[in-house]
């Protein structure tokens, strides 16, 4: 019974007709990394936003990083599917990501435009996969990648309808 513990998770040969499903995982590891940083960030800002705005802002982004959180297991059972390993260590997920801490204390209204600049960051990620995904005939990652680009691009839009003057 212990030996059936020791099993490790490895890499395997996938022959689906997807051409470099190196580069694929590696994109999508990248995504899902911005992923795990905004759900983090987003519940951070979530928590701790004061302000007339409160219940809105509040209600807004548990709605945002609750999506993004299932998003992730999406995004990293991809990967598996493609035959690579998604991140294991946190070190690989803030290594890989572009989205990075505000610092100090922000106030509603800059918590609520980062948001918006890093859902936009994600966005055009999501673009970028998009393409590499169609230069390696993976249709799957492609329409991954363009759903996801949508939500970014919505929660974007609804977190500027809040900032607007």
């Amino acid at each position: 019974m212990s030996n059936v513990l020791k099993t490790k998770p490895k890499e395997s040969q996938v022959d689906t007709g997807v051409g470099d499903t190196g580069a694929l995982a590696n994109g999508l590891a990248e995504v899902l990394a911005d992923t795990y940083r905004l759900v983090f960030k987003t519940h951070a800002y979530h928590w701790n936003v004061t302000g007339p705005l409160f219940y809105s802002i509040h209600k807004l982004t548990e709605e945002q990083y609750e999506e993004m959180f299932g998003a992730a297991d999406v995004l990293a059972e991809r990967i598996r599917a493609l035959g690579h390993l998604a991140p294991m260590e946190m070190s690989a997920i803030t290594g890989k990501s572009d989205i990075k801490d505000l610092g100090g204390t922000p106030s509603a209204r800059e918590m609520v435009e980062d948001l918006v600049r890093d859902h936009e960051k994600v966005a055009s990620r999501m673009h970028g996969l998009v393409d590499l995904a169609g230069e390696n005939r993976d249709a799957v990652t492609d329409d991954l990648a363009t759903s996801r680009a949508a939500f970014h691009e919505q929660a974007a839009w609804m977190l500027r309808a809040i900032a607007a003057e």
